[in-house]
């Protein structure tokens, strides 16, 4: 029972917070090895990557494309390496959050 009610929670936490839900599934995927939220790291920050692409109808699609398949070039010479790991949910869902940070 005790293991029931805390997955409710848990679950009611996440839908109620996306954008922790959000950084949570970067974390998973490992995403926070190369970006961060603020500030470069190995690639742009994720608000930099927002700033960038913001109002471009195409940007979700091409990015969550680029997370499955990696890329290089964009942002100098250092290539993203391919996540063939991450679904396309999951995809989505962590190129939504980033393109929604200011």
């Amino acid at each position: 029972m005790k293991a029931l009610v805390a997955a409710a929670v848990a679950a009611g936490l996440l839908s109620a917070s996306p954008a922790f839900a959000s950084e949570a599934l970067a974390k998973s995927k490992n995403c926070l090895a190369c970006h961060a939220v603020d500030k470069k790291l190995v690639g742009p920050s994720y608000k930099e990557i927002a700033a960038k692409y913001a109002g471009q109808a195409d940007a979700a699609a091409m990015l969550a494309d680029k997370v499955k398949k990696g890329g290089v070039g964009t942002w100098g010479k250092v290539p993203m390496p391919p996540n063939p790991q991450v679904n396309d949910a999951d995809a989505k869902a962590l190129v939504d959050w980033v393109l929604s940070l200011k």
